[in-house]
C-alpha cells in the first residue's frame, strides 16, 4: 500500500469518525464522468473514492466503507447491473446504497431487480444527483 492510499485511509476515517462527511464511492471506466462527479459532490462536502473496474471497487469498498455508491450499468469488462446483484447478496455491502446510471435508453428497465436503490439517465441535472443522494442516505439513516 502506497504512502498516499494509506494517508487517504486515515483521513477518510477520521472524517467519518466526527461525522464530517458522508463518503461516496463512484464506479465508471469513463475518466471524465469521474471529474464531473468528483467535482460536483466535493463541493457538497462529500467525500469522494473512485474506482475504474469491478476489482478495484471492490478494494475501494473494503478499504473505505462508503456510505453510497454510484456505479455506471456499463464497465469496461463487467456489467454494473451483475455488480449491483452481488454486493446488495454480500453481508458487508448489502445495507449500502446504489444509485445506478447509464445512458442507454432501455437499462432503467430491470435495475430494480439486480437490488439497485435509484437509476438515473444520462445525461442527468448535477442538482437532481445531489436530491437523489440525500434521499438514499436519509433512507439508511432511518434504517440504523
Amino acid at each position: 500500500m502506497t504512502d498516499k492510499v494509506a494517508c487517504l485511509e486515515y483521513f477518510y476515517k477520521i472524517c467519518e469518525t466526527v461525522n464530517l462527511m458522508k463518503t461516496i464511492l463512484i464506479i465508471d471506466d469513463d475518466p471524465d464522468i469521474i471529474t464531473l462527479l468528483q467535482v460536483l459532490l466535493k463541493n457538497n462536502s462529500y467525500g469522494v473514492i473512485t474506482a475504474h473496474s469491478e476489482d478495484e471497487a471492490y478494494y475501494q469498498l473494503e478499504a473505505f466503507k462508503p456510505h453510497l455508491i454510484i456505479m455506471d450499468v456499463l464497465l469496461s469488462g463487467a456489467d454494473g447491473r451483475i455488480i449491483c446483484q452481488k454486493l446488495k447478496a454480500a453481508n458487508a455491502f448489502k445495507h449500502i446504497p446504489i444509485i445506478m446510471f447509464s445512458a442507454h435508453p432501455g437499462a432503467q428497465k430491470n435495475m430494480l431487480d439486480f437490488g439497485a436503490d435509484d437509476f438515473i439517465p444520462k445525461p442527468f441535472q448535477g442538482n437532481l444527483l445531489l436530491e437523489r443522494i440525500e434521499m438514499q442516505l436519509e433512507k439508511t439513516k432511518q434504517m440504523f
